[in-house]
């Protein structure tokens, strides 16, 4: 079996940092790409943050300038560095990789369980 465990949200004010961690864990031949996603109450889930295991990045473009994704391979890890946080920010942030497991050549999408990100006075 492969889990994705994030961690680092909580609650900060508007303009600060939060660092987010997810680690791959399991049953894992290969990693592909990895990601973050968000979804705030009442809306859906969005990609913020994607990385591919060459390192190349895409961001949405709310957060670009603001937001960091990068990745330790050796780790089966992925960053999310926030920095100027706003109060839109808020939501439950979700690691998200396409998984190549020992069992077998196909490749998956593997969640993580989310991690909540407030950002409030």
């Amino acid at each position: 079996q492969v889990q994705l465990v994030e961690s680092g949200g909580g609650l900060v004010q508007p303009g600060g940092s939060l660092r987010l961690s997810c680690a791959a864990s399991g049953t894992i031949f290969r990693i592909y790409v990895m990601g973050w996603y968000r979804q705030a109450p009442g809306n859906q889930r969005e990609l913020v943050a994607r990385i591919t295991s060459g390192g190349s990045t895409t961001y949405v473009d709310s957060v670009k300038d603001r937001f960091t994704i990068s990745r330790d391979n050796a780790k089966n890890t992925v960053y999310l560095e926030m920095n100027s946080l706003k109060p839109d920010d808020t939501a439950v942030y979700y690691c998200n990789a396409d998984i190549r497991s020992v069992a077998g050549p196909l490749i998956q999408p593997f969640w993580g369980k989310g991690t909540l990100v407030t950002v409030s006075i």
